[in-house]
């Protein structure tokens, strides 16, 4: 999937630099033959938009309206932010690193870069990266060339985009995208608790064939393989569970493993259609630190981290 917060900015590879400045033991500009010199990793990482969902709410959100199109899973290559960070020294002090990128808007009044701060010891515990590659091929403009950042377990607006500075502080970053954007509101009036990790969630691969305009499946009567992916930024992926029949009953699902630890988890269930008619199938996932998916959304202000099990209409012919 794709969302950009601003415009894709116009950037010279030959001449971009990423800038490591801010509480280090030296500052260091690096161009990408430097950041290539490096050791190179590749990880397969899902990353989900924090407002995938929003769309299905009441009363929906003033954002992008997603529905649940907001999330995808690629192999992305790059160098470790923490061999970037020892390029410069970590200063003794510093608790944040602040990643600016090259895209420039206003928002709420003010004109910014997009800006947001991860913990040290976050991106070094998740393994997060700064990619140059997507998928074996050259980073395309769109997703956030020639650098971005990735780090597994976290919500997309995370994965600063067109990277052109690492600053590390010695305080919590106050910067609009961190203090007043991305968090957790019943109401415009209060600080709320800020979106970090991506909440526990599965999504069913809709069976069948669409009705054009209800979208609504349609199936022959008898075995359905219905399969779909689950995903949690918390723990692993413990169980998916599978209703034929609205959420009235559930039945476990076949997991199957995922490619790396910041993937998506595959599943598999069996479904016998023995009578024609309309139903409704749903499915649920939990993950290790016993995180299950509810059965009705949670209703905030940014409509973030949706994550109700999911529903399909399906009419069995």
């Amino acid at each position: 999937y794709l969302l950009n917060h601003y415009d894709i900015p116009e950037l010279d590879e030959q001449r971009w630099r990423l800038r490591v400045h801010g509480s280090v033991q030296r500052e260091v500009q690096l161009d990408l033959d430097r950041l290539r010199a490096l050791p190179q990793v590749t990880r397969t990482v899902t990353m989900e938009c924090a407002g995938n969902g929003r769309a299905r709410l009441t009363p929906r959100p003033l954002s992008q309206p997603w529905l649940h199109e907001a999330i995808g899973n690629a192999r992305w290559t790059g160098v470790l932010v923490d061999d970037v960070l020892a390029e410069a020294g970590v200063g003794e002090g510093a608790i944040e690193a602040v990643f600016t990128g090259a895209d420039r808007g206003v928002e709420a009044g003010i004109e910014q870069s997009y800006q947001r701060s991860v913990d040290v010891d976050e991106l070094r515990d998740t393994g997060a990266l700064l990619a140059y590659e997507l998928n074996g091929a050259p980073l395309p403009p769109q997703h956030g060339a020639p650098l971005r950042l990735v780090v597994p377990g976290w919500y997309g607006m995370t994965n600063v985009k067109w990277v052109t500075s690492i600053e590390l502080v010695d305080e919590p970053f106050d910067g609009f995208q961190q203090s007043r954007s991305y968090r957790f509101r019943q109401s415009p009036d209060e600080p709320g608790e800020p979106v970090t990790r991506m909440h526990v969630r599965s999504l069913l691969i809709p069976p069948g064939m669409p009705d054009f305009f209800s979208r609504r499946r349609m199936v022959d009567r008898g075995e359905v393989e219905l399969r779909g992916r689950a995903w949690s930024g918390v723990a692993p992926i413990d169980a998916v569970e599978v209703s034929t029949d609205d959420g009235r009953s559930w039945r476990s699902a076949e997991l199957s493993p995922p490619d790396d630890p910041g993937a998506w988890t595959g599943f598999r269930f069996v479904w016998e259609a023995a009578a024609a008619g309309d139903t409704v199938l749903m499915c649920r996932a939990t993950d290790a630190a016993g995180n299950r998916q509810p059965d009705e959304p949670d209703w905030n202000l940014g409509g973030y981290a949706v994550n109700a099990a999911h529903r399909v209409e399906v009419t069995v012919r």
